[in-house]
């Protein structure tokens, strides 16, 4: 299939499709991220979000943000406050801030999601309110969800072959599953297992992915403020990627079954001593 790639929001995408994008696809498509980007970027002072770090207030985001908030609502209830789209005043005592800085401060709780903000669905609009200044990251789940929102508007375009992947984030719709390598957590030159990908989503979450330092990386325990440390990685099957991602990321926090109740995915974890757990539906897919 044709191959579409670029960069965006810090990784790289491609998207693959029986036909070739057109050009106005290709456009439709950038405006796409970067409107994304721009609505949740923390790292952008001109973002919609950014005014809330100095100051509690008010702001209006896209009608899409609703579901967004709806999962944080749900993995925030069922991690124990864990999953928490506030952390991002967490990853920036940790070093992981705008300018990159990688200088920590030490752990640092992030303020409470359901104590410090409130949102509501308003016709083509959510507006969230916040009642101290927060700093939000979505990355939880967000990338899920912009790699859902890239998928639907080439399949409404017409297209159903098609695949979409921004690095550890795919999903996949056509006729012929998509063999995916589940990457290794300590070495990515080596896979733990290989599965089928058949017009679902497949999100993977590491602790390996974004790290700057002796036990310092990017999914952090909002309600401690530090790093997690005893898994290492997961990765979750769903109907679509904004889920996937978010379950991905619950899952270094909250017992499978726990999700299970409310979600219906499959999944692998593995943790940092080696070990790994899985669904039924996942049995097979590791190598031996």
């Amino acid at each position: 299939m044709p191959d579409f790639s670029f960069e965006a929001i810090g990784t790289a995408w491609t998207v693959s499709t029986a036909a070739p994008l057109t050009v106005q696809e290709r456009a439709a498509l950038a405006e796409a991220v970067e409107s994304y980007d721009r609505t949740y970027s923390r790292f952008r002072q001109d973002s919609a979000i950014a005014p809330l770090a100095a100051a509690p207030g008010t702001v209006d985001l896209p009608v899409t943000a609703a579901p967004l908030l709806s999962l944080f609502d749900t993995l925030h209830r069922l991690s124990g406050g864990a999953v928490n789209p506030l952390v991002g005043s967490s990853l920036e005592k940790l070093g992981y801030d705008a300018a990159y800085s990688f200088a920590s401060a030490g752990p640092s709780p992030a303020p409470d999601w359901a104590a410090s903000a409130s949102w509501q669905a308003l016709g083509d609009r959510t507006v969230l309110n916040t009642s101290v200044p927060v700093t939000f990251d979505i990355g939880a789940a967000g990338k899920g969800q912009l790699v859902d929102l890239v998928f639907e508007l080439l399949h409404a375009s017409g297209h159903r072959e098609l695949t979409v992947d921004a690095g550890s984030d795919l999903r996949h719709s056509g006729p012929r599953p998509l063999r995916v390598a589940l990457e290794h957590p300590y070495d990515t030159t080596r896979a733990v297992g290989v599965l089928p990908l058949h017009n679902r989503a497949l999100c993977a979450s590491a602790s390996n992915r974004r790290q700057w330092g002796d036990g310092l990386h990017h999914i952090v325990d909002a309600g401690t403020g530090r790093p997690v440390e005893t898994v290492a990685a997961a990765w979750v099957l769903a109907d679509d990627a904004m889920t996937a991602d978010g379950l991905a990321t619950a899952l270094f926090f909250t017992d499978p079954g726990t999700l299970a109740e409310e979600f219906a995915f499959d999944y692998v974890r593995m943790f940092s001593d080696g070990r790994a757990t899985f669904s039924d539906a996942m049995a097979g897919v590791l190598f031996s």
